[in-house]
């Protein structure tokens, strides 16, 4: 057999046309279907950005409009889905709500095992209109507040940080959250998508499929790193405080969240640049403290060991800046990266083979059989 490689590093296990990460001139390069991250951050909104990744192409003005029309009117949740937030018990992580809540989605729905073009889209175009609704509501009973329903004036991330607060956000805010969505919306085979991935692979429905991704996302080496990095912030406390708690936890051997990457190694995070940006902005209108000591740690980082920051590192001070709750850091994540995991469920069917690989077998061999009464 051939040699394992841990966490199946550099081993391709599949062909897709949705992004690609490469290095090009010392360059990081991330692309949605062809499209250059740094561009799209630029000039699209997030709704843009799901079109091209489900439908491969960037929409003509009136797609556009036409699609940011379907999401909005398919933002409410059914009543089952609102009990169900309101009956969880309270200490319930808010991204265990969220994969519970889909699965309960795919109960609702009569069509979830049709896997057509048409039905892949509907389910794929009902699920990123509802789980900024999911997140919202839930987070408003928790809090003990009255529901805020979406409303069809506002866009994607605007409409979802209304939901939250119950204003309308600035438009810095506004611009914030939608860029933060079109970043984490895609990034070729990490560990939830390739968890979506093995389970179309099987033909498992697409909420199944969802479902999976979620229970992956979780982890806090993937998308629970931003909330790891906010408790460094606030462990942190000040910048003057930055240096010495790095060097501590780099002398210790400990792991520093929010930095190193399996793809980008010896460069920058390509998203982390446009979110240290974003961060920037923020903090000229909010609290200045989480931007500074990102920075600080950023700083000292690089000094003592080269790290660089990721996608998560950043996102920490946007999201606090925005009043998202430390625990629904994971579920902005995944209000993000939807889009990326429903192409990719929708790839898979479209070119299935059954993903099954092989594990190196490292045990004993040959062993003789003992009998239950001589042992």
């Amino acid at each position: 057999m051939i040699e394992a490689l841990d966490g199946l590093r550099d081993v391709i296990v599949c062909e897709t046309r949705i992004s690609r990460i490469a290095l090009v001139n010392g360059k990081a390069v991330l692309e949605y279907r062809g499209y250059d991250i740094r561009d799209l951050a630029k000039h699209s909104c997030y709704e843009e950005v799901a079109y091209l990744l489900l439908y491969g192409e960037l929409p003509k003005k009136y797609e556009l409009q036409d699609f940011k029309i379907e999401l909005a009117e398919r933002r409410e949740i059914p009543p089952q889905i609102i009990g169900l937030l309101t009956h969880l018990p309270q200490y319930t992580h808010p991204m265990v709500v969220l994969r519970t809540s889909i699965s309960y989605l795919g109960s609702l729905d009569k069509l979830k095992d049709l896997k057509t073009k048409e039905e892949n889209l509907e389910k794929s175009k009902n699920l990123i209109a509802k789980i900024p609704t999911i997140i919202a509501y839930y987070h408003r009973i928790r809090m003990g507040k009255n529901l805020i329903p979406p409303t069809l004036e506002l866009g994607h991330a605007a409409n979802f940080l209304y939901m939250m607060h119950g204003y309308e956000p600035s438009k810095i805010a506004e611009k914030a959250l939608d860029v933060d969505l079109v970043l984490h919306a895609e990034h070729e085979l990490n560990a939830s998508t390739f968890a979506a991935r093995i389970a179309a692979s099987t033909l498992a429905d697409m909420y199944a499929c969802v479902v999976a991704a979620t229970g992956t996302l979780m982890g806090p080496l993937h998308g629970g790193a931003a909330q790891e990095v906010m408790k460094m912030l606030r462990e942190v406390a000040t910048p003057g405080g930055a240096d010495e708690y790095v060097r501590k936890k780099l002398e210790k051997g400990e792991r520093l969240m929010g930095f190193g990457h399996r793809i980008y190694k010896s460069i920058i995070d390509p998203r982390a640049e446009i979110l240290r940006e974003l961060a920037r902005d923020l903090a000229k209108i909010g609290n200045r403290i989480w931007f500074e000591i990102s920075e600080a740690i950023a700083e000292s980082a690089y000094k003592y060991k080269k790290l660089l920051p990721n996608v998560d590192f950043y996102s920490a001070s946007v999201y606090a800046n925005l009043n998202i709750p430390d625990d629904l850091f994971v579920n902005m994540f995944a209000m993000g990266r939807i889009a990326g995991w429903l192409a990719h469920i929708i790839e898979q069917y479209e070119t299935n083979k059954l993903l099954r690989p092989r594990a190196k077998y490292i045990g004993e061999t040959e062993r003789k059989y003992v009998p239950l009464d001589q042992r």
